[in-house]
């Protein structure tokens, strides 16, 4: 199993990103019953959760991303989106994507998010 990320990049403050990761060789029944997640990491910083879909159907959020970003996904093409809208400099981070399988727990390479006020 491979996460692709992708989508990240440079903005200004107050600006939109939509980050995609594709999950690759993971069968599709595993693919939506997993839980799928978005994580950040800053520099000289722990790696935090910004948004996940729980095996459940709910919907998480970091409180400093509520009202800003978007998690959803596409079964059909096994990938999760995170929609980055009024971007912060304090959003800055490398993003990663992750899924939760009863399988095993799988990253993504990370992709680079630096907001510019």
């Amino acid at each position: 199993v491979q996460l692709q990320a992708s989508g990240g990049g440079s903005v200004q403050a107050g600006g939109s990103l939509k980050l995609s990761c594709k999950a690759s060789g993971m069968i599709w029944s595993v693919f939506t019953a997993s839980r799928l997640g978005w994580y950040r990491q800053a520099p000289g910083k722990q790696r935090d959760l910004v948004a996940e879909l729980t095996t459940s159907g709910s919907i998480n959020y970091q409180n400093s991303v509520k009202g800003r970003f978007t998690i959803s996904k596409d079964n059909s093409r096994k990938t999760v989106y995170l929609q980055m809208n009024s971007l912060e400099p304090e959003d800055t981070a490398v993003y990663y994507c992750n899924v939760e399988s009863g399988y095993g727990d799988y990253w993504g390479q990370g992709t680079q998010v630096t907001v510019s006020s």
